[in-house]
């Protein structure tokens, strides 16, 4: 019942961003179809079949174990797009309470911001690669270490509308009816902040699931037996020679839907805010 009433919706966005959405929401169907499309098994080694070249009965080839690369980069999916999802709900979620608290008391802001701003001085991917080396893999710990480093740019953007609209006669008009703290953050600038909220969201996504696959790569990101579009690349890189197609298709993976996610995020921000519009 939500798809029919979404549609007008979604035909009304630009052309690009409505190709965008199609195709993010085509990979997360197919990613969760995955075991009736693809009917094999993942995990399944067989030796006799080790590196054999995209044909009919594997669309996409075979690794060095012998299983399926096409069944793989769907399951895959699941892992990598549930980590984008859950790294920005979670980056998302820390960073509005903590920018709406610093920008709702003064007293606050000076030791949240500091805090924020140590934080901003390590360059993300490194932080990431620290924390997920000393907190252990798994896909708990790759969330976790993702949604740190993402938390003080939300928070900064959060407490700038903040510090903007509690000035407003509008909230001025609030607090004269006796309307308190709480609700004054929650009812009123709360949701004057989701638009800006929700672009930060789709650019930490879609950077979540390439750093996803850069600690996949080096080894401290998901489980190998767990498959993901990163772990599927790093045990590709040791045959790039001979099998370049182990590598090639979870990247060209990774990079559409890295793509399809910062155009979506480029729209809201054109539609949210006309100044970065492109010209007529």
């Amino acid at each position: 019942m939500t798809f029919p009433l979404l549609w007008p919706l979604v035909m009304r966005l630009p052309a690009p961003m409505r190709v965008a959405v199609f195709f993010v929401l085509s990979v997360v169907a197919v990613s969760y179809l995955g075991p009736a499309i693809a009917n094999v098994n993942p995990l399944t080694i067989s030796p006799e079949l080790r590196l054999n070249p995209p044909s009919s009965a594997h669309l996409l080839g075979t690794d060095m174990f012998g299983r399926d690369i096409f069944a793989r980069v769907l399951y895959g999916g699941q892992v990598s797009l549930a980590i984008g999802l859950a790294t920005a709900v979670l980056a998302t979620t820390a960073g509005t309470i903590l920018g709406l608290v610093a920008g709702a008391w003064q007293a606050s802001d000076n030791i949240l911001m500091r805090i924020m701003d140590g934080i901003m001085a390590i360059p993300g991917i490194l932080l990431a690669i620290a924390l997920a080396t000393i907190f252990g893999g798994g896909v708990s710990t790759v969330i976790f270490a993702l949604a740190v480093p993402e938390v003080p740019g939300v928070a900064r953007v959060v407490r700038s509308v903040t510090l903007t609209l509690r000035e407003q006669l509008f909230i001025e008009a609030a607090r004269s009816y006796g309307a308190g703290p709480l609700r004054l953050l929650f009812k009123y600038i709360l949701p004057n902040a989701i638009a800006p909220i929700a672009v930060q969201a789709t650019f930490i996504c879609g950077l979540a699931i390439l750093y996803e696959a850069y600690l996949s790569f080096v080894g401290i990101g998901v489980p190998p037996e767990q498959p993901s579009w990163g772990n599927i690349v790093a045990e590709g890189r040791s045959f790039a020679l001979i099998a370049p197609y182990l590598m090639l298709y979870p990247s060209l993976v990774i990079g559409a839907v890295v793509l399809a996610v910062n155009l979506i995020g480029d729209g809201l921000r054109d539609m949210v805010d006309p100044r970065f519009a492109p010209p007529d």
